[in-house]
């Protein structure tokens, strides 16, 4: 199929795009992209209103896992262990301060290859319905999962769970080793069945081809539904991860990035996560006239440097954005 820039489109709701047809709309002139991007939009989003979201990392560092970007694995001389994993009450009153500082949505991660059982996963849950009860939105990030695990955050009441697929299928094996691709699909498949809703996107920056950046994104469009959360970061190389010498990510390659998603998934809520901080108000801002309609909120991305609150609002108020300020419904027992 050709991609004419001469006519932005209306929304198209498909889960057919091939990995050709992507590239292809990474690689179309800036302008143009961001002309087709705004079209689906603002017909997606009326009133181009942001979620604000806010995360907190409450088990920090020791992780199984090899992933090549992040200071919290255990394989790597960053590994960032030695933080007490929090307790109930302090993260719920980190939660509150959230909503008070204009959060919607409160994320939490716990650096773990797969949820424990026993008393991390009961206060995990109590954490969930903490959250839940101050009438936000709660979002867990902690590995792979059973289908017995997933039932119980539904009941409850976590409205999504984060497990991103980081990278195209061909360039994985180059960045992570200790999980498959595979695996992180099928804990996709285990939290859709329990009816939580999605929050999965990648990182650029780590190496990989436009091709790979295409492949990623057809894995997410091609998913049906689509993820209804597609966090897109740009790499923060830190010092003792294999990934420490990558240069820093050209900020209109993140753009053009937020752009092709919000085109390949009119309605996923496209959230401007890791990398934020090294870029320009003006990159940002571009990064929001491009479909983006979610930043992460507060100082800290688990354990990487964010904007601070006074910042974005000052942002958000820049650009003439309006932070998104509705909740979504209760929730059912099946979630």
């Amino acid at each position: 199929m050709t991609l004419t820039p001469t006519r932005p489109a209306a929304v198209q709701l498909r889960h057919d795009w091939t990995t050709a047809q992507i590239q292809e709309l990474l690689e179309l002139p800036l302008i143009d992209l961001l002309w087709r991007a705004q079209a689906v939009h603002r017909e997606a989003n009326p009133g181009y209103r942001v979620q604000l979201a806010s995360l907190l990392s409450v088990k920090t560092g020791g992780c199984e896992e090899d992933c090549a970007y992040c200071p919290q694995s255990m394989h790597h001389s960053s590994d960032v262990t030695g933080r007490p994993e929090l307790e109930v009450e302090p993260v719920l009153a980190r939660a509150r301060a959230a909503r008070e500082a204009g959060a919607q949505r409160f994320c939490m991660g716990w650096a773990w290859r797969d949820i424990r059982d026993g008393a991390p996963f009961e206060a995990m849950l109590q954490m969930v319905r903490g959250v839940r009860e101050l009438g936000m939105e709660a979002c867990v990030t902690a590995g792979m999962l059973t289908d017995a695990q997933a039932e119980r955050l539904a009941e409850a009441g976590l409205t999504a769970y984060n497990h991103n697929l980081d990278t195209s299928p061909e360039h994985y094996d180059r960045i992570i080793t200790t999980r498959t691709y595979q695996e992180r699909l099928e804990t996709l498949e285990r939290v859709r069945r329990a009816g939580i809703t999605l929050c999965c996107g990648g990182i650029i920056g780590m190496g990989e081809s436009l091709t790979d950046r295409a492949s990623l994104l057809q894995v997410l469009a091609t998913m049906d539904p689509h993820p209804e959360s597609v966090p897109i970061n740009a790499l923060v190389a830190v010092e003792g991860t294999p990934l420490e010498g990558q240069p820093p990510v050209d900020p209109l390659d993140f753009v053009r990035m937020v752009a092709t998603a919000r085109i390949l998934m009119p309605h996923s809520r496209v959230r401007l996560s890791a990398g934020r901080e090294g870029m320009t108000r003006e990159a940002q801002v571009l990064c929001l006239l491009a479909g983006a309609d979610s930043i992460f909120y507060g100082d800290t991305l688990l354990t990487t440097g964010n904007p601070d609150v006074a910042a974005d609002r000052e942002l958000l108020a820049a650009a003439g954005v309006t932070p998104w300020e509705e909740q979504l419904p209760e929730r059912s027992a099946c979630g």
